[in-house]
């Protein structure tokens, strides 16, 4: 695995701004719906992958011997913990994909490629 950096993780969050911008644009909600898709995944999506984030963080955190054992602190890392939780209760939006597919087609998912988690 390539090292991560800053400026990789910004990257990320560019080409999301990107898409939103895109989205604002009013495509086809097909092709819409085929670049979405993947950042709701019940798996793999984003709501999963940021809550495994923060509770990685928060575990990181909190088991660095360098961490002040503090109450701040400790409620910094609660406070991550509920974070993840709310973010992994997201991840119910790929319902919505669903049934957006089923109220524009099945040709969002259907097609080969569009979707690198299946």
């Amino acid at each position: 695995m390539p090292a991560l950096t800053p400026d990789t993780i910004r990257t990320l969050t560019e080409t999301l701004a990107d898409l939103t911008d895109y989205l604002r644009e009013n495509p086809d909600p097909t092709e819409a719906l085929a670049l979405v898709e993947p950042l709701l995944d019940e798996y793999t999506g984003l709501p999963v992958q940021f809550a495994d984030t923060l509770r990685a963080l928060a575990r990181a955190v909190q088991e660095n011997p360098d961490t002040p054992r503090t109450a701040q602190g400790d409620l910094l890392i609660t406070e991550l913990r509920t974070a993840a939780w709310e973010m992994a209760d997201q991840h119910t939006l790929h319902y919505i994909v669903d049934g957006l597919r089923d109220l524009y087609g099945s040709a969002a998912a259907s097609e080969p490629g569009y979707c690198w988690c299946r």
